[in-house]
Order: structure tokens, then C-alpha cells, then sequence
């Protein structure tokens, strides 16, 4: 059993890819075949495997959701009552509620067992800059 975390530094809404960090980190461990668990501990992110070839994948990821939910500011959001952090912070919540906040991954040969266009990302679902915490235990 083995236990880490990632820093993603964020600069605003979009999808930061860290696969290479998190299958480097799995390959210096002892652990040959098990599965792979990530957490992000911020409750306005999420975490998505999702294709890494196109990036129109990660810009039309962004726009859908942009309008799906949009900021406080735009009328058609008027019932919500937490704005007072913004008017992107409770859109951002409402997001990362819809979208996973954990990933299990298996591991194989000691490497995540990904498709061939798939990534490992967060989404960031705030407009100003974090550094986002990312939980990884590996266990066989």
C-alpha cells in the first residue's frame, strides 16, 4: 500500500492533464499489478479520465459546461443563494457534484492500464488560479 499526493497548479477554468506525473509516480513503485485509487480534496474540481489526442475535446468539455451551468451573474441562475464567494463558486460546486471527485484505475506491469487516448485529468471549475490537491494510493 502506498499513498501520495500531486499538486496541479490551476489557472482558471479548463482541464489539466497530469498522467505522465501519476504513471511516473506508479512505475517507481513496488506495487507490479493492483489498483489505483486518485482523490481530489477541493469540492470546486473534479477529476476525469478523458481523451488526450484532440484538444477540442478539453475546449468543447469546458464550453458544454459553461453553459450547462452557468455563473450567478447570468439571470437564468438567480435561485441560487451562495454568491457571496464569487459567481463562479457555486457553479463550480454544482459541476464537480456532477462530475467525479475519484478515480480507480487498475494497474498493470506496474502502469495505469489507460486506453490509448485517454488522459488523466482535473477540471477545474473556478476562474482564478488553485493549487489543487490530488490524493494517490496504490494499493496490490
Amino acid at each position: 500500500m502506498q499513498t501520495t499526493g500531486f499538486t496541479i497548479q490551476t489557472s482558471g477554468q479548463g482541464l489539466y492533464e497530469f498522467t505522465r506525473q501519476v504513471t511516473g509516480w506508479v512505475a517507481g513503485q513496488a506495487v507490479e499489478d493492483g489498483l489505483l485509487t486518485l482523490f481530489v480534496r477541493h469540492t470546486s474540481c473534479s477529476l476525469l479520465i478523458q481523451e488526450n489526442a484532440d484538444p477540442e475535446v478539453q475546449t468543447d468539455l469546458r464550453n458544454y459546461f459553461a453553459r450547462l451551468v452557468p455563473p450567478t451573474t447570468d439571470p437564468s441562475m438567480f435561485y441560487l443563494t451562495h454568491t457571496y464567494e464569487g459567481p463562479d463558486d457555486m457553479p463550480a460546486h454544482i459541476k464537480a457534484a456532477m462530475m467525479p471527485v475519484s478515480l480507480s484505475i487498475p494497474v498493470q506491469s506496474g502502469a495505469p492500464v489507460l486506453g490509448t487516448w485517454q488522459g488523466i485529468y482535473l477540471f477545474e471549475h473556478r476562474d482564478r488560479p488553485h493549487q489543487r490537491q490530488v490524493v494517490a494510493h496504490l494499493g496490490g
